[in-house]
């Protein structure tokens, strides 16, 4: 159901848009990119259910906020859709076509430690198009002069639970590498991120390694179930050796986890599909 004030349609869209982002949320914006009438007209639906604007008629209005709560669960970005498609009865716009768009904070990697591993991931991090926050403790490690990009933003810590906190903030669209150099850098930043509800939290280091933090952590009286969302040993198995397949299949891991992926090949699933 549409909200209903004395704003226009599209003031009141690009204010909700904008709180959209600010809170985390997630809405789908769907326009009007083909019809005999109407070519233009938005209709905003967030997560919730609740819609903004309108695209002309109730029912097609209806129709379409339940084909945006669809669309939002797929974890796409972007889809062209008929109306036929999805409410062939609404023959009045059966040859409509509708761009959905995804309304969402840009993905964020929050990278802890600024070695081989932690540079490699923040420069592949800004090809992907992600915006990311390198931390350490060493000053050195984070100039400008090792990271030009300006998508990455540089923290040099004297602190890592307050630096680490203050840069995964409520934790809705980011994901948290920890990949520093020792235990206490380890167990430092896991403490910090424990508490945030980070979309992704994924701990460099062996299994023995990665264990002896996690129970550091469990003593200290981390939530079990957060625990068990840790991604530890961070990555996908991909073979890696270098830092830069290192990064590879740490990004991997935490775009399967934003995009709902397997992360198994797709000649498998394709004759999965077939048997």
């Amino acid at each position: 159901m549409s909200s209903a004030n004395n704003r226009s349609p599209s003031t009141e869209i690009a204010e909700q848009i904008t709180r959209t982002i600010e809170e985390g949320s997630t809405a789908a914006l769907v326009t009007v990119i083909r019809a005999e009438t109407n070519v233009g007209a938005k209709l905003l639906v967030e997560e919730t259910g609740l819609s903004y604007g309108s695209l002309g008629p109730q029912d097609l209005d209806e129709a379409v906020a339940q084909r945006a709560g669809a669309f939002v669960e797929s974890r796409e970005d972007i889809a062209v859709v008929g109306v036929k498609e999805f409410a062939p009865g609404l023959t009045a716009f059966a040859d409509a076509q509708l761009l959905f768009e995804r309304i969402q904070r840009e993905p964020r990697l929050v990278i802890c430690g600024a070695g081989h591993v932690g540079a490699a991931l923040a420069n592949l991090a800004s090809l992907l198009g992600h915006q990311s926050t390198l931390i350490d403790d060493r000053p050195e490690f984070v100039t400008r002069e090792h990271f030009p990009d300006q998508r990455i933003e540089l923290v040099a810590a004297t602190d890592w639970v307050d630096a680490v906190r203050s840069a995964v903030a409520d934790g809705h669209g980011v994901s948290v590498a920890v990949v520093t150099r020792g235990h206490s850098e380890d167990e430092a930043c896991m403490r910090a991120v424990m508490s945030t509800g980070a979309d992704y939290v994924g701990l460099i280091g062996s299994k023995r390694r990665t264990r002896i933090v996690l129970e550091r952590l469990r003593e200290a009286g981390a939530d079990e179930e957060s625990l068990n969302k840790v991604r530890a040993p961070i990555g996908l198995d991909i073979g890696a050796v270098t830092p830069e397949e290192v990064a590879l299949a740490i990004m991997a891991e935490s775009v399967a986890t934003r995009r709902g992926g397997e992360g198994v090949p797709l000649s498998i699933k394709r004759r999965t599909v077939r048997d």
